[in-house]
């Protein structure tokens, strides 16, 4: 009988199958494929929530706000200074949805709730002459805004966001604006300087004004129509305006409100002159009188604000809501904002608001003491 053939079995490392090279060769149960799995889902989940940006800028603004009523200091300016600081933390992409979030849906809603603050009635109140002396203010702080642009050789678009805020209401009228404008047309670096600027001249103005309002000797009425006309934030102009008198700080509340209720038209025309940010190139003139949807809205708060008595309660509440916000939107904005490219820009890219800001003050002393 012949023997069996034995079976050469090659037991040398080459034959060894590489466990190590198959991809979970070793995972008899899958654990290593679903935990790797698991990681994948979570982090597309969290890519995909908006609570991590969310949480990262509510905190913020809440140091902001926790700031400003220890130390008296503008709101919005901590906002922008406590966002610019924490702008690394836009690095990690799960809070790019939350932010975004909160620098356009919360800036749209909190512009239509300040509308809770103006009246139609209000603005009839001022009387014809003070009224167009106001739009000429305003008129000429805008083209300031934009020369000085093209002397500092910034863009026109920086110019028109500078020259805009100044001439209407300061950080909300900018926060406005660039939704009209875009970020493809401007850097939101560029726009972070200019709410800088504008929150640094309004908060300046508020303290110096008031002395150089005293120094003319002016009226109660001139000083507020001053006062209402060229200070940029709602709630310096009405303290710096009580500051002079409580006669001056009724009348530039109703100066300031006027100038808030006339952001609309502004951003109308804006959208008119430019298209909205991400309108097709060449559209039709027609199609631009579209307005964004929030100051569709804003204008309608204000029909109904000048229909329905608001109680004084319902009006704080709400004036809170559009400063809370604005706050969150700002914040926002400042942490998705590249610091390096802040600090590249220099000195040339604070002339537009330093520039609207002096026209603005010039202009409204000018009508005073000729027209007032």
């Amino acid at each position: 009988m012949t023997e069996p053939s034995s079976i050469d079995l090659d037991t040398s490392p080459k034959a060894r199958p590489a466990w190590e090279a198959i991809p979970y060769g070793g995972d008899l149960f899958g654990e290593m494929h679903l935990a790797e799995h698991h990681a994948q889902a979570n982090a597309e989940r969290e890519k995909d929530s908006l609570f991590p940006g969310l949480a990262i800028c509510g905190v913020a603004s809440a140091a902001a706000a926790w700031l400003s009523e220890h130390y008296h200091f503008p709101i919005i300016l901590l906002g922008l200074l406590v966002g610019l600081s924490l702008s690394f933390i836009a690095r990690d992409t799960r809070t790019h949805k939350g932010l975004d979030f909160a620098s356009r849906t919360c800036l749209r809603w909190g512009i239509v709730i300040l509308g809770l603050q103006v009246t139609f009635m209000q603005i009839g109140a001022l009387g014809a002459v003070p009224f167009l002396a106001l739009a000429v203010v305003m008129g000429l702080t805008l083209f300031a805004g934009i020369a000085a642009a093209r002397v500092a050789g910034q863009s026109s678009y920086a110019g028109l966001l500078a020259g805009g805020a100044t001439a209407i209401c300061g950080a909300s009228a900018a926060l406005a604006l660039y939704g009209v404008i875009g970020k493809d047309r401007l850097s939101q670096a560029q726009f972070a300087l200019t709410l800088v600027g504008i929150s640094i001249a309004s908060a300046l103005a508020m303290s110096v004004y008031p002395i150089l309002a005293g120094y003319f000797a002016l009226s109660d009425q001139q000083a507020g129509f001053l006062i209402g006309a060229s200070i940029h934030d709602v709630a310096q102009a009405i303290g710096g305006g009580y500051a002079y008198s409580d006669e001056a700080g009724s009348y530039a509340t109703i100066v300031k409100l006027a100038r808030v209720a006339l952001l609309a038209p502004v951003v109308a025309l804006v959208t008119l002159a430019i298209g909205s940010a991400g309108a097709e190139p060449g559209q039709a003139k027609w199609r631009r009188l579209a307005l964004p949807w929030f100051i569709t809205a804003f204008l309608a708060t204000v029909a109904l604000n000048s229909l329905v008595q608001m109680p004084p309660l319902v009006a704080d509440y709400a004036l809170s809501a559009s400063k809370g916000l604005l706050l969150l939107a700002v914040t926002a904005t400042a942490m998705r904002s590249r610091m390096d490219l802040l600090l590249d820009m220099g000195w040339r890219a604070t002339l537009p608001v330093l520039s609207a800001t002096i026209v603005s003050f010039l202009c409204a002393l000018f009508f005073v003491l000729m027209f007032l």
